[in-house]
């Protein structure tokens, strides 16, 4: 994750004469402007191309229209003022690919931002593109999903599209990019079977993709591929369109879609549903992403001292409880379950987001198929909002059809993640016993000892090992050095059991 440094930055609020006195942190503002219109952002077709932007604090807008990704000199487009603080915008004739940004002045500062709610980029993601999201689809895209008869079937496998093939053994082709999991018949050493063909021998019925958002240059810089980079990704720059550095030209927007889409529609035709892990508990900076420089003060929490609400470590928890935060990571998430069929959603630090959003979320991804998962991160976690709102363990039972990480096996099988050297049930610790029936039993209520957070089994998610932390066989081979390598492969297994038990 991106930390986040102490900035030097000064933020105009805006005037107050044009939002009539309302303070842009007031409950007030929220009942002036909340905007609940389907077309935030662009809407193209080749006649003409509309704009419309939410930003109440705003005195002036435009949108500026760029040839390309890096030329400097735009076309600057006058936007309109229209209801509940939106501004608009047509121009006609076929904008297709052309770039654009908006310039806004709130109060006395000119600020220039990426759409945030841009469906394509140029390289790095500092420019939305205008691209028919028609024109990237596969060849072979349908809408059918492989078929899942109830949520606790779901066997999930984690990865990281980079890790996955980039090995030089690994037998892929296109190493490290979206095509490379598209990839069949790739073969190891020793003729081990790699890349989309172990993942289809390993019976598991989900893939789930860490972070495949386009995330922020600090992190990975598109235009410097060749050199090395590494990043997980939990540091979102432009929401709702894929990472570059994934695909095979981060240079045309078009590509990383359509590719993309190309393997999932890819793991759905081997019987694989796709996962996609989305963090919208925090941005990569809050003091120089989109949602500051368009609407200043909104989008993020804030502690009474005027500082960034700290609770992701990154100093910029989103505000998900704010009506157009709310939105916003609603019509995101219908985005992707919509134009790129995922099957699920993982929410990194779901523990800080609301349960109201959560909740909105789950109703409105049934409208379009009540099987699309929804796991989280529900750990109890400080941030500034009030405890009974946060989407964590402790309010399961109030998220319906909501999942939890339950880390509570996690350490009980194999021993406490941060104590190395510490055991559970599986390398030598003794007292774990409840602990694993708990988490057999869906950490339910399932008698008075046997008893955790979930409401329904289907809320738990139990797991042994994910990204973070040691892997399992680096646990075991800490926390149980004395014992022979077979038995350490056995202990691997039984803890593997017990999950799937």
């Amino acid at each position: 994750m991106a930390v986040q440094k102490d900035r030097n930055i000064r933020i105009d609020y805006g005037d107050p004469e044009v939002t009539k006195g309302v303070s842009v942190l007031s409950q007030q503002f929220d009942e002036l402007y909340v905007y609940d219109g389907a077309d935030l952002g662009l809407t193209y077709t080749p006649a003409h191309s509309s704009f419309r932007l939410w930003a109440p604090t705003a005195s002036k807008a435009y949108v500026l229209l760029y040839s390309n990704w890096h030329s400097e000199t735009p076309e600057r487009h006058p936007m309109r003022r229209d209801v509940k603080g939106t501004w608009v915008l047509q121009v006609d004739g076929d904008l297709s690919g052309r770039y654009y940004t908006y310039l806004v002045q709130v109060g006395e500062q000119w600020n220039e931002a990426c759409d945030p709610y841009a469906t394509a980029v140029g390289v790095n993601g500092d420019r939305a593109a205008i691209v028919d999201l028609q024109t990237t689809n596969p060849k072979r895209w349908k809408a059918e999903r492989p078929p899942l008869a109830h949520p606790v079937d779901a066997i999930i496998y984690e990865l990281h599209i980079r890790d996955y093939t980039i090995h030089p053994g690994s037998g892929v082709r296109q190493k490290g990019r979206y095509l490379g999991l598209t990839e069949p018949g790739t073969k190891g050493p020793a003729q081990i079977a790699t890349g989309l063909d172990h993942l289809t021998q390993l019976g598991v019925t989900h893939v789930q993709l860490m972070p495949v958002f386009d995330y922020a240059t600090e992190s990975v810089d598109e235009t410097r591929l060749h050199e090395p980079q590494y990043n997980w990704g939990y540091d979102p720059k432009n929401y709702n369109v894929p990472e570059g550095s994934y695909a095979t030209d981060p240079y045309k927007p078009e590509v990383r879609i359509r590719e993309l889409k190309t393997l999932i529609q890819t793991l759905h035709d081997h019987g694989l549903r796709v996962i996609m892990d989305v963090v919208y508990n925090h941005v990569y900076d809050g003091y120089v992403i989109h949602f500051t420089k368009l609407v200043p003060g909104y989008y993020l929490r804030y502690k009474p001292d005027g500082s960034m609400s700290n609770g992701s470590g990154c100093g910029n928890d989103c505000a998900t409880e704010r009506p157009m935060m709310r939105k916003y990571i609603v019509d995101s998430v219908l985005h992707w379950a919509r134009e790129y069929h995922i099957d699920g959603f993982r929410f990194d630090l779901m523990g800080l987001i609301d349960v109201d959003t959560m909740n909105e979320l789950r109703r409105r991804l049934d409208q379009i198929d009540p099987s699309i998962l929804m796991l989280g991160e529900g750990w109890v976690m400080d941030t500034e909002l009030p405890d009974n709102e946060r989407a964590n363990q402790s309010h399961a039972p109030r998220m319906a059809r909501v999942a939890h990480f339950n880390g509570d096996l996690r350490d009980a099988v194999k021993g406490e993640v941060f104590d190395e050297a510490k055991p559970g049930f599986v390398n030598g610790g003794t007292g774990f016993e409840t602990r694993v029936k708990q988490a057999v039993a869906g950490a339910i209520t399932y008698s008075e000892q046997l008893r955790s957070f979930a409401a329904e089994p289907d809320q738990c998610v139990n797991y042994a090992e994910c990204h973070d932390n040691h892997t399992m066989w680096d646990k075991l081979s800490l926390s149980a050095k004395d014992a022979p390598e077979e038995e350490r492969r056995a202990m691997h297994r039984l803890a593997t059991a017990i999950v799937l038990t």
